[in-house]
């Protein structure tokens, strides 16, 4: 399922990908996607692509009244002509025409895996 191409920023993974999984929820088409919510300062990882691009879900995707120990699902995204991701205190990505996987990254305490903090 995994091509070459892996993106960081922050605490959000982004994969490219061959195809996007069947049990994928595909969501309406949008040209802005917001990724991740900030859980701390209310800023957040954004998608924007020329034209509204398709994108899926799979599993539970918080929102910013989720509770921050909930682990976040998996967002998927079609470039047809590719995207830039944003955040306000990081340096954007620009990613070429392809298929991503877009994951929060987790870390590992005596408590509970829980999603990395930005």
């Amino acid at each position: 399922m995994k091509k070459q191409g892996h993106y960081r920023q922050g605490d959000v993974l982004i994969a490219a990908i061959t195809e996007i999984p069947a049990k994928a929820v595909k969501q309406p088409k949008a040209a802005k996607i917001i990724l991740a919510h900030g859980t701390a300062t209310g800023h957040h990882h954004m998608m924007i692509t020329p034209k509204p691009v398709a994108w899926f879900t799979q599993g539970e995707i918080p929102s910013t009244t989720a509770k921050p120990s909930a682990l976040a699902g998996e967002i998927y995204v079609k470039l047809p002509a590719g995207g830039t991701v944003k955040h306000q205190e990081h340096a954007e990505i620009v990613l070429p025409k392809g298929t991503y996987r877009i994951m929060r990254q987790r870390e590992y305490s005596p408590e509970a895996i829980r999603n990395v903090a930005d």
